[in-house]
């Protein structure tokens, strides 16, 4: 038997978070109005964007673009970005 977290990680629960992959995610922020503003240390890319009138900064740590992020990453990073959760489900 499958636990809640597990469940929850695979869509089951009603709000849940979908897999998105590294690739999907800066596809969805550069359409969103970022753009790559720096590449940090390794595989870190800071994106720059504005929302709603701040300027936003989210860090992206792939070190594989076809990867799935994982549930607790994806959710600090739509954090940082201040996009909607919608758009990531």
């Amino acid at each position: 038997m499958a636990s809640r977290r597990q469940w929850r990680y695979l869509g089951f629960f009603p709000g849940a978070l979908r897999r998105v992959t590294f690739n999907t995610f800066v596809r969805l922020l550069e359409a969103n109005g970022f753009c790559l503003h720096r590449q940090g240390k390794g595989s870190h890319a800071i994106y720059r964007g504005v929302v709603d009138g701040k300027v936003m900064f989210v860090t992206v740590a792939a070190h594989r673009a076809s990867d799935d992020i994982k549930p607790g990453t994806l959710a600090a990073m739509i954090r940082q970005s201040g996009l909607p959760k919608k758009l990531f489900q």
